[in-house]
């Protein structure tokens, strides 16, 4: 299919990276985000080597790389803080590093950037209020008051899709793992060179984003699913790391910006039936929303958005080219969610123990596979 009119509902990660590769395709691309302000999370984000295929391929390697900092190794801590393993990570792009850690407004700019320059029509503050399948063509209704039709529907709006209510009312819902993750931002050591993850009932890491800049996150048993006040909240990060190898500890003395804590509960999901209805399909959280323990949350979003738009070019119905998408997906992004979750659950003690330099191991091997 050739020179469709298509919309993308959300403007995060995979909305954005699905307007850039359609628009490398031809397409006409509208993206609507409903926040106004287009605001995304003041920490950072760990980018491995499949990403970094996947930014050659849309283009944006040089601005991505220049906006974040390189790294090739994983080192493995015990609950102690004994460093036990260093895993070097493939490089799946020649010449350039396996992995990135990068910030997220650095990364939203970039992206948002690229997106504007390629043509397409960002709308923010606006929200698709009616989706209506007429069969050849989608009818959206939109909260500014317009009404417009398009060849094709993307829902690429996370893991509360609102999207995805409207089409599959009856399809998984995201659900609560036990667990939240806590980020901050702390200046970075000269010899910060690699992702430090550290084992134990509460997991930690220390990934440097740029070249003053690194971030902590931690992972916390919270069964009852907490609301904490911002009024506070930097105590309460430093109080969760009380049991934390000296090296953590140190750190934690540093947390004491109430706004620059970053906390979020973790919840998973993963549809297991099919990713579309009709001529409106989903990619990214809305189908496939995982813990961090991999690391691959938004690297599978940006890999959807890639294969999306190489399976609308090659067939000639959306049912077509929608099917073969969830096909190429599945089994990766499942693996993704599912192992994550394992990690998880072995942290809570609602499953054994998983080894993170093996899962770490088993994780590159599948995703240095061709998407």
């Amino acid at each position: 299919m050739d020179d469709l009119n298509i919309l993308v509902i959300g403007g995060g990660i995979g909305g954005l990276t699905a307007a850039i590769a359609l628009r490398q395709k031809g397409h006409s691309v509208t993206v609507i985000e409903r926040d106004p302000d287009w605001s995304v999370y003041g920490v950072g984000i760990i980018q491995q080597s499949n990403v970094i295929r996947a930014m050659s391929a849309l283009g944006l390697l040089d601005d991505y790389l220049s906006a974040g900092v390189p790294f090739d190794n994983i080192a493995i801590h015990t609950p102690d803080g004994t460093k036990v393993a260093e895993i070097p990570a493939p490089r799946l792009t020649e010449k350039y590093p396996a992995n990135v850690g990068i910030g997220r407004p650095a990364l939203h700019k970039v992206l948002g950037d690229r997106t504007k320059a390629s043509g397409a029509d960002v709308r923010l503050g606006v929200i698709a209020n009616e989706i209506d399948d007429l069969g050849n063509r989608v009818r959206v209704s939109f909260s500014d008051g317009k009404t417009e039709e398009f060849d094709i529907v993307i829902g690429a709006d996370g893991v509360y899709s609102d999207t995805r209510q409207k089409i599959m009312p009856d399809a998984e819902k995201p659900e609560f793992t036990g667990q939240s993750v806590w980020r901050y931002n702390f200046k970075r050591p000269d010899d910060l060179n690699a992702l430090h993850v550290y084992n134990g009932p509460t997991g930690i890491g220390l990934v440097p984003i740029s070249k003053e800049l690194m971030y902590m996150y931690v992972t916390t048993p919270e069964p009852d699913k907490p609301v904490y006040e911002t009024a506070g909240m930097a105590q309460t990060m430093r109080e969760k790391l009380s049991a934390a190898p000296p090296q953590i500890q140190k750190l934690a003395a540093e947390i004491t910006d109430d706004e620059g804590v970053v906390y979020r509960p973790l919840e998973q999901m993963m549809l297991y039936g099919d990713w579309h209805s009709g001529r409106v399909v989903l990619l990214g959280d809305a189908v496939h929303a995982t813990t961090p323990h991999l690391g691959q949350g938004a690297g599978m979003a940006i890999e959807d958005s890639l294969v999306l738009a190489d399976e609308l070019s090659n067939h000639d119905t959306p049912e077509a080219a929608f099917k073969a998408f969830r096909n190429r997906r599945f089994d990766r992004c499942k693996y993704i969610v599912e192992k994550s979750l394992a990690i998880c659950h072995g942290q809570l003690g609602k499953g054994p123990p998983v080894d993170n330099a093996e899962a770490t191991h088993e994780m590159f091997a599948i995703v240095s596979q061709p998407i």
